[in-house]
């Protein structure tokens, strides 16, 4: 639910709309929840001013992936579920790359890895539990009707029933992905 809320456009957790009434001019915002964009940048602001490089540099990297983003979407900029999006691809990639070099004998790259992870994960919302995806889960499979075609297209009414009800950036989706099964499994 959007609040209007009446302030200067240049407010740092709100996103401008303009107004025009009889003649008059507001600037009214949209309340929004924490703005992560603000919040990696202010980090980053700090770690230079620290000269911590490895926070920086990690930080300034998910920021360019951000800003791509924001050039590659229709709308001015991408909202904050797309960003907790980002984030979450480059905590995964960071932690994929990790067990690779691990894997090569290579644990300086692989802690290097791990210390990136450690800092852009600072940023993420905590993800739904398992235990809470399940019951959002059953009651979809509960309503879902008796399938008569392949397992894939009834999993994929699932998927979209579960993210209509759910932001995709709350929850992990590999999670998502094998408890459906399980409960699809199961209930066949």
């Amino acid at each position: 639910m959007s609040v209007l809320v009446f302030r200067s456009a240049s407010s740092a957790r709100c996103t401008p709309i303009a107004w025009r009434i009889a003649g008059t001019r507001f600037n009214a915002t949209v309340a929004q929840g924490p703005d992560i964009r603000k919040q990696i940048m202010d980090e980053i602001k700090v770690a230079m001013k620290s000269k911590d490089t490895v926070k920086s540099t990690t930080l300034r990297s998910v920021l360019s992936e951000v800003y791509n983003a924001d050039k590659a979407s229709k709308d001015e900029k991408v909202d904050s579920s797309t960003i907790v999006g980002i984030l979450r691809k480059a905590v995964e990639r960071r932690t994929e790359a990790a067990d690779k070099f691990r894997a090569a004998s290579r644990d300086d790259l692989a802690e290097k890895e791990l210390q990136q992870v450690d800092i852009i994960s600072k940023f993420l919302p905590p993800t739904l539990p398992e235990s809470e995806v399940d019951s959002i889960l059953s009651s979809i499979l509960e309503q879902l009707p008796p399938a008569n075609g392949p397992p894939q297209k009834a999993l994929g009414m699932v998927f979209k029933q579960f993210y209509t009800q759910v932001d995709k950036s709350v929850v992990d989706a590999e999670l998502v992905k094998r408890r459906a099964q399980a409960l699809l499994a199961a209930k066949s």
